[in-house]
């Protein structure tokens, strides 16, 4: 007597599993691409741009006034440790002013991070030291400071006195009410020997690679 054939379909509750967990593997690996394609487009808007040679190559930035050869604005701040910081107080030396956002702009504090992890190449490319300067109070920047463990001065302009003498407030995402992320190189003289204001339209660039910004330095100065 011949036995019955076997019943080769799969029951109902093994066919409703199947296309579930399918479905939610391939969620993942669609949401690994997205995320994969995300990081891949902020690191290549962070990184130096490079040549087809793979040479790094100068960046575009506004150059704003007062610019190269003027003689840099003096003034008197607040800042982060509770004094008064007066530009005098760098004669002599070359002083990096790093004028930026604020509180509001994580990628400003990340950049003041960069710039005292990449200190050497900074003296190396004879900058003595760098200074920065925002709008926000200064014990609020005391306590991001400190949160931050960051040794750089930040001072404290709040009704812009100081931007506005160096127009650093006209490259910013916020109008005018703010700074962007301007570099101005102060020489030991007291004259202004280079500018970069890369946080204007329409790219509103609030992080620079230290490299980048020596690469710019040094074409600037050299061209």
């Amino acid at each position: 007597m011949s036995s019955a054939p076997k019943n080769t379909q799969q029951s109902p509750s093994i066919r409703s599993r199947r296309p579930g967990w399918f479905g939610w593997i391939t969620g993942l690996l669609i949401a690994g691409i997205v995320l994969a394609g995300l990081y891949g487009v902020f690191a290549s808007a962070n990184a130096p741009k490079t040549a087809a040679a793979g040479t790094t190559t100068q960046s575009s930035y506004d150059v704003g006034t007062p610019g190269i050869g003027q003689v840099a604005p003096g003034f008197t701040l607040a800042d982060n440790s509770g004094g008064q910081v007066p530009l005098a107080d760098y004669s002599g030396k070359s002083v990096l002013l790093f004028f930026q956002e604020g509180l509001a702009c994580e990628p400003c504090w990340t950049q003041i991070t960069s710039l005292e992890t990449d200190a050497a190449k900074l003296q190396a490319a004879g900058i003595d030291a760098v200074v920065s300067i925002t709008t926000d109070p200064a014990q609020q920047i005391a306590r991001k400071t400190t949160d931050m463990g960051l040794k750089t001065p930040v001072l404290s302009d709040p009704d812009l006195v100081t931007s506005k003498k160096y127009h650093a407030n006209e490259f910013g995402m916020m109008g005018t009410s703010t700074d962007g992320h301007s570099f101005i190189l102060v020489g030991p003289d007291g004259t202004i020997t280079w500018r970069a204001d890369y946080g204007g339209a329409p790219k509103y660039t609030m992080f620079v690679p230290v490299d980048q910004l020596l690469l710019d330095l040094k074409t600037d100065t050299t061209s």
